[in-house]
């Protein structure tokens, strides 16, 4: 049962939103409606190797537009809103069936993180007030729901940053708010376990503000962590405890992570094969130094409307700037199947946090890395629902983009509010689905529990409709996408892999329509930690459905 309140898509607000975004239409890309409401703002997202995908805000709201299953209530004293709730905080899109269904969380959620392990199962840690040494698990099944662990964790993790570690058996918990240090899960032992610390985190926090919150974190082909907060990177040694590599400052000095918001991804590794692979990080986007500060006396600065790219293995690593079609903070950044770098969502001035947010973007743009340095950016279709403060985006199956999200306030407020509390669940579908023709279809192996060792040979036989030319086999490509998990403009986890498949004789084709291609797997879990991830054959950058499959 659905407890409704008024719906918050205002016709004329969403034009005058649009007249003051100050962008022009793209052609690249449609936008759909899935669901007028979910009941919760979507603010935490992850894909489950079910095509599952499991959404969450947080628990002192108030009470949500969806009742929590069977009768259930959440009872907590402590709830300075609402001492007992009967309303879910979490739920479950079905994306096949564009369903939703109630979960049960019972502590606070709010600006948690998170990781997928191998066995599908998603680990979610921390959050604000009862949720901050919490940890929760959720196993992909028809009828399953979260499990709760008190005090899971040894340090309070508010704002903080997970990742898999390279053989999927413990994820890392990196900071959090006032935590210059990190934790490992699942713990042993207290004793075995312990909180260590990280220097890094205090040198980059500026203590009015806070602005090294949510640090990008990414798994170097070393097996090191690229590690990058506020407005600089390290290479860290996890193990040992130690700093391996300084980078020097992104260009302008300005901040890029929470509050300041900007995005980042580590770029598509290729030629895995390769004595040495290639490992870049883009980071993209937030706000000028001092616009926290400025936002709350009113004053919004416009953000960044630059990216800055670097090679992180390079023996004397230097950032190169481009620009980006707009200014953006709060977007967030996602691999999509063909290698290219999907930003979405965010506004145009101002940060992060309550009402500090304003000139929604409402156009994506797809970053096309292999493309000449003035050419990499086009411009999408836009959306007409802005998504602010506490939006989220990730990449589905059959290549999709799920959107949702954007609640800049306190509580769920639907009126009298420049951006009202949102509900909705849409999809973005980048142009690359423009063409059915084009697109390959996988037709074995199937998708499922595919599981294969590092550095196995994997035969694919696919289809695409080619109205009798021939097949040049270097357009094409196999790639593999981790399911990642997206809060705060932040996609926790994500990598994308180009296979090695040799020369283009190695496609050979069937018939005039179908052809096998031979992939090898990554060597290492080093370049793709074990777990599940989603394998797509591209054609011309027209990926197929992906398969999932698990590496291990």
């Amino acid at each position: 049962m659905l407890i409704m309140n008024q719906f918050q898509s205002i016709p004329f607000i969403i034009s005058l939103f649009l007249a003051g975004a100050g962008v022009g239409a793209g052609d690249g890309g449609t936008w759909s409606l899935l669901q007028p409401s979910i009941g919760i703002s979507a603010m935490h997202m992850q894909l489950l190797p079910n095509d599952r995908v499991l959404i969450f805000d947080r628990t002192d709201f108030g009470q949500s537009n969806i009742s929590l299953p069977d009768g259930k209530c959440r009872d907590d004293p402590n709830d300075t809103v609402l001492k007992r709730d009967c309303t879910a905080h979490s739920v479950e899109y079905d994306v096949v069936s564009n369903s939703i269904r109630p979960l049960t969380v019972q502590t606070d959620v709010w600006c948690s993180s998170g990781a997928m392990f191998p066995d599908g199962s998603f680990v979610q840690t921390g959050g604000y007030s009862d949720g901050e040494r919490n940890v929760r698990v959720f196993k992909p099944c028809s009828d399953c729901d979260w499990l709760e662990i008190p005090s899971g964790l040894i340090n309070k993790r508010w704002y903080s940053t997970n990742h898999i570690l390279p053989d999927g058996t413990k994820q890392i918990i990196i900071g959090g708010r006032r935590q210059f240090n990190y934790e490992f899960y699942p713990k042993t032992s207290p004793v075995s376990s312990p909180v260590y610390k990280l220097p890094f985190l205090a040198q980059t926090n500026d203590p009015k503000i806070e602005n090294n919150l949510y640090p990008f974190v990414f798994l170097n082909v070393d097996g090191n962590l690229f590690i990058f907060a506020n407005n600089r990177a390290i290479l860290f040694d996890y193990q040992k405890s130690i700093v391996v590599k300084n980078y020097p400052q992104i260009p302008g000095g300005d901040p890029r992570s929470y509050p300041s918001t900007g995005s980042a991804v580590l770029l598509p590794l290729k030629n895995l094969n390769a004595q040495t692979v290639q490992a870049e990080v883009l980071v993209c986007g937030g706000a000028p130094k001092g616009s926290y500060v400025s936002a709350q006396k009113g004053e919004f600065v416009r953000a960044l409307n630059t990216c800055g790219r670097i090679r992180i293995n390079d023996p004397d690593p230097m950032w190169i700037v481009e620009t980006m079609p707009y200014s953006r903070v709060m977007g967030d950044m996602l691999l999509l199947p063909n290698g290219h770098v999907l930003i979405i969502n965010g506004a145009g001035t101002g940060t992060a946090g309550w009402e500090y947010g304003r000139d929604p973007v409402f156009s994506p743009v797809v970053y096309r890395p292999d493309r000449d340095l003035e050419s990499r950016f086009d411009v999408q279709s836009p959306s007409n629902i802005p998504r602010m403060y506490h939006s989220s985006a990730l990449l589905l199956r059959d290549g999709r983009v799920l959107v949702g999200g954007s609640n800049p306030h306190t509580y769920y407020n639907f009126t009298g509010v420049m951006f009202p509390t949102d509900l909705t669940l849409e999809s973005f579908s980048p142009s690359y689905l423009n063409s059915d023709k084009l697109r390959p279809k996988i037709i074995t192996p199937v998708s499922g529990a595919l599981k294969f060792a590092y550095g196995q040979q994997v035969s694919l036989r696919f289809r695409v409709d080619l109205d009798g030319s021939t097949l040049d086999g270097s357009s094409i490509l196999v790639t593999m996408v981790s399911p990642s998990f997206n809060t705060h403009s932040f996609a926790m986890n994500a990598r994308l892999l180009v296979l090695d498949i040799g020369n283009s004789s190695i496609v050979s084709g069937i018939d005039s329509s179908t052809f096998d291609v031979t992939a090898a797997m990554p060597s290492s879990n080093n370049l793709a930690p074990a777990g599940f991830y989603l394998l797509f054959v591209v054609h011309r950058e027209i990926p197929s459905e992906g398969i999932w499959v698990r590496i291990e």
